[in-house]
């Protein structure tokens, strides 16, 4: 299973116009795994890395809501390889995701959230106890190689670009643990681009929020034997988080609303449409006019059926 071999996620013009700008979509929740999404493209990565390492089961984590840990549940089950997720009990309530989990044999330890540390180690000391050799990814797909999984998207953008002789003058998406937009960064500054790569939160606050995000960046740059950056090169947005992560409001289901029915692209509470209400928000506020937009869909697109009673009474 290679990320290489799918095909590059389509780019397609939407209806919405905010300050005579022109948007676009990037849809990377097209991508052919387990409903796609930014964590399909980390996660095969990450899959390529354990069979190199010949590890024989996975450990990971992340809340019930966690697209990562549908991926990465939906892949050990494909590699038929055993996958334990850690996951904080003050974020564990059923959904779509955490049903699929279930579906593909994850097994899944709650704890509360400040020991989480502490029962991801004694895991992998249980399993290698056991005679497996696990293979540790932190949550969200964070570290260099999921990094490389969106200076690869960008690649893509570039193509997109060359193909239609067209250039984005925004890119914006959701940011959560940071190789997203790090990836993005990273793509954008080795190949001297000057457009704006703005990440939306989706529950962290910045300086913490930011600062991983060109943590993730300069590791990725020191590995590759680039010159680390400053923090002025990241554009972290936390103004719309609202009250930490899974919080939304009801701008937020008329903004997915508008978006299913006028462009049949579903969006998410948690991630993606509370990231496009927030680029729109951010749009309006900073008077951005007639540019070329383009946002990432990162997926979630089981997480959309959640809210989905919500949205016909909106």
């Amino acid at each position: 299973m290679n990320i290489g071999m799918f095909q590059a996620t389509p780019i397609q013009s939407i209806s919405e116009n905010l300050n005579n700008n022109t948007f676009f979509i990037k849809r990377d929740d097209l991508l052919p795994l387990s409903f796609g999404g930014n964590k399909a493209r980390k996660a095969v990565l990450f899959f390529e890395d354990l069979m190199r390492e010949e590890s024989d089961c996975v450990v990971t984590y992340g809340s019930s809501s966690s697209n990562h840990c549908r991926i990465i549940a939906n892949i050990a089950a494909v590699k038929n390889i055993p996958c334990h997720i850690i996951s904080p009990s003050e974020s564990s309530h059923p959904t779509s995701n955490s049903k699929m989990i279930e579906l593909f044999g994850a097994l899944v330890t709650l704890c509360p959230l400040a020991e989480v540390n502490i029962t991801i180690e004694r895991k992998l000391v249980e399993l290698k106890e056991q005679g497996y050799k696990p293979y540790f990814i932190q949550g969200g797909g964070h570290g260099d190689i999921g990094t490389q999984a969106y200076v690869n998207a960008y690649e893509e953008i570039l193509e997109y670009e060359r193909v239609s002789g067209m250039k984005f003058d925004y890119i914006f998406h959701t940011t959560g643990t940071g190789t997203t937009q790090a990836g993005l960064v990273c793509g954008k500054l080795l190949h001297g681009d000057k457009r704006e790569i703005v990440g939306i939160s989706n529950a962290r606050k910045n300086p913490y929020g930011g600062q991983v995000v060109l943590d993730s960046v300069n590791s990725y740059f020191i590995n590759i034997g680039k010159v680390p950056i400053t923090t002025e090169e990241i554009i972290f947005i936390d103004d719309y988080v609202l009250s930490g992560y899974g919080f939304y409001n009801q701008q937020i289901l008329k903004t997915i609303k508008e978006v299913l029915i006028n462009d049949g692209i579903p969006m998410d509470t948690t991630y993606t449409g509370k990231a496009f209400w927030g680029m729109k928000e951010y749009i309006k506020n900073n008077q951005i006019n007639g540019n070329k937009v383009l946002f990432i869909h990162t997926g979630g697109t089981p997480l959309f059926f959640d809210n989905l009673e919500e949205l016909m009474n909106e």
